[in-house]
């Protein structure tokens, strides 16, 4: 589904990932681990086009990514739920939900949407609300639903989890789980590394954007380098 290969990105003078080289196949939930500023988001930014690579090449379902824009990507079913959400503050749940499907023309949009209510019934019931006053928490909830009324075949997380509480975390998880099996690709890019090792196929570890470490995901949970750096053992 995705091969990246040789990856390099910089930001001005400095290298921010360097020879990366990762592998994604259908159907898999692959997590994305490390420290801050080990090069996670970048590296996702530069897989959807946010960032153009100094050198290297992202293949998506075979085919080189090179000289397309974000725009471009949606339409071929990669999504990404950014860090932040990235939602419209000043539309209404149901706006920007409905931007999610901004590129479908099928008949389904309406049971799709239907669905995400009902996997987030707190979105229904203030659906008229604006986006910009929602908890930190919804406002995940909303970009998540979001992302999903766009079909996506592969979906970029990056730190879904971040300042939420321990009861919204379980449920964006809950839901990422979902997804995956119900037969979507999922990247994800967590801080909270040992639940993004326990729902993953495998997983990968970068630091200072070099990969370290891979392999499956039950295998580096009882890693004890991994343990030590990034599990508080």
């Amino acid at each position: 589904m995705l091969a990246v290969r040789d990856l390099h990105v910089a930001y001005g003078g400095i290298q921010a990932v360097k020879g990366l080289n990762l592998d994604l196949y259908e159907g898999e939930l692959v997590s994305l681990i490390g420290a801050n500023g080990a090069g996670k988001t970048t590296t996702l930014k530069a897989i959807c086009g946010l960032l153009h690579p100094s050198s290297g090449d992202i293949l998506y379902q075979g085919r080189s990514l090179k000289g397309q824009g974000a725009w471009d990507l949606p339409a071929q079913g990669l999504v990404m739920v950014p860090e932040g959400r990235g939602i419209f503050t000043r539309m209404t749940i149901d706006e920007n939900l409905r931007m999610g499907t901004y590129l479908r023309a099928d008949a389904d949009i309406e049971s799709d949407i239907e669905r995400v209510y009902a996997r987030f019934p707190r979105l229904k019931e203030r659906m008229k609300q604006l986006a910009g006053t929602l908890s930190g928490g919804e406002q995940q909830m909303l970009a998540m639903g979001r992302a999903l009324l766009a079909r996506p075949k592969l979906l970029l997380l990056d730190e879904p989890s971040m300042g939420l509480s321990p009861i919204m975390v379980d449920l964006i998880f809950e839901v990422v789980r979902e997804v995956s099996q119900q037969g979507v690709t999922v990247l994800l890019v967590e801080q909270n590394a040992h639940r993004a090792l326990e729902m993953a196929d495998r997983a990968y570890v970068l630091e200072s954007g070099e990969m370290t470490l891979s392999g499956p995901a039950a295998q580096l949970l009882g890693d004890p380098q991994v343990q030590a750096a990034y599990l508080g053992a």
